[in-house]
């Protein structure tokens, strides 16, 4: 099932869709990043919001 852009939240909340514009901006918000450090974080950390946290340093 495809994730329905008028969500304003992620749909698994445990992992990170940056190919969907309404989980960056939540991610984004929620992590106090900008898009490009999201981008950089997930592309560096995998999709797991977990292992994304502990490369950002975010709790």
């Amino acid at each position: 099932m495809a994730d329905d852009p008028n969500k304003r939240g992620p749909q698994d909340r445990t992992r990170i869709n940056v190919n969907e514009p309404h989980e960056v901006r939540y991610w984004t918000e929620t992590l106090g990043v900008t898009e490009a450090q999201l981008r950089s974080a997930v592309a560096a950390a995998g999709v797991e919001v977990k292992d994304v946290r502990v490369y950002l340093g975010k709790p």
